[in-house]
């Protein structure tokens, strides 16, 4: 079972490509998910409504279904569009000018690699439970101190900076902690649309070598100890961010 018939490197490789999905993937997802709380507790109604319907929606739609439709029909949607937008130029252009030949003046045709789009479709669905986590965060802090911040003469990004941010990491790390974990296992989909990503290197090793369960086992293994360290790193940033509430 040890012997990965000398797929190690390649299992290697596999693994950082996994490791930068899901971190790049986070980081979207931490920006639209403060965006989408912000939002949700916003006194303006369009702007509630928007956060609420892309978190339903979100949280609605299978992953992997939304991974199919972002890299297909997402791609499929852009280059339509970027030849609508040519001809229109080219008609207006036309109208003015006789002699007007067709010019590309977009692309005519965009391929979104599936390391991006991978990105791109983890990043959007965990922006809506990390929307949740940090809207109930917010709530969690004590509205007198934001108001006596403001008593002080503090903007409201310095009331955010200064009181709501530091006091709501506290109340979001156990959420923030579980996207995260869930988010990392996620990214095991990005191998359907085709990255060599950890999932993908093994199951091409898996299928040459026929021997499936050793390198399935491996990767699994790997994502264990992936998961571990994760888990690890949470607890001490808890401990450290509760010091002050004990």
């Amino acid at each position: 079972m040890l012997d990965l018939k000398g797929y190690e490197w390649s299992l290697v490789e596999g693994a950082w490509i996994t490791l930068q999905v899901a971190l790049l993937s986070l980081v979207l997802a931490m920006i639209l998910g403060m965006l989408g709380a912000l939002a949700k507790l916003s006194p303006y109604r369009w702007a509630r409504a928007v956060a609420t319907l892309y978190t339903t929606v979100i949280r609605g739609i299978p992953d992997l279904v939304l991974m199919m439709l972002i890299f297909f029909g997402g791609q499929m949607l852009l280059n339509d569009s970027l030849y609508s937008v040519n001809e229109w130029l080219n008609n207006y252009f036309s109208s003015s000018d006789p002699n007007h030949e067709w010019t590309e003046y977009l692309p005519d045709y965009v391929e979104i690699s599936p390391f991006v789009a991978g990105i791109l479709t983890i990043g959007f669905i965990f922006g809506a439970y990390m929307a949740e986590t940090f809207r109930g965060a917010i709530l969690s802090v004590d509205k007198g101190e934001l108001e006596a911040g403001k008593a002080y003469g503090m903007s409201g990004f310095l009331s955010f900076r200064r009181i709501l941010l530091p006091q709501m990491i506290r109340h979001a790390l156990p959420g923030f902690g579980n996207n995260w974990l869930v988010l990392l296992k996620t990214t095991a989909l990005v191998s359907i649309i085709g990255l060599d990503d950890m999932v993908r290197k093994g199951a091409l090793a898996a299928g040459t070598t026929q021997m499936p369960f050793t390198f399935y086992m491996t990767v699994a293994v790997i994502f264990l100890i992936f998961t571990s360290f994760s888990t690890t790193a949470l607890k001490w940033v808890e401990r450290k961010f509760s010091i002050h509430a004990r």
